[in-house]
């Protein structure tokens, strides 16, 4: 590193957890029915209460990047979701929220 350069910005890696999903989760949704979120972005206010939830029920620290970051992962497998249930022999269990098979010939 070059004299007088500032070393790069660390990463803050988070490993999510079904409880910190939740939290996050409940902010967005609740959000969204307000009519806080556009184009794909939600609205600043919206991710710094997302942040505050997650500290308060989970005890873990998160930036907007993380969240942002599990948003992209969220989207990566609802694609993938989306595809298996196109196939024929597919479908969702909305009691166990899972994939079901329709037959063991699938």
């Amino acid at each position: 590193m070059a004299e007088g350069t500032a070393p790069p910005p660390k990463r803050n890696y988070v490993t999510w957890d079904d409880d910190m999903d939740t939290a996050m989760l409940e902010v967005l949704v609740h959000h969204h029915n307000m009519g806080d979120h556009s184009q794909n972005v939600w609205k600043a206010h919206v991710y710094t209460a997302a942040i505050k939830n997650v500290k308060e029920k989970c005890n873990k620290d998160i930036e907007k990047e993380n969240i942002l970051g599990r948003l992209r992962t969220f989207d990566k497998q609802f694609e993938v979701i989306s595809k298996i249930l196109s196939q024929s022999g597919f479908g969702w269990d909305w009691v166990n929220r899972k994939l079901s098979i329709d037959s063991d010939d699938v």
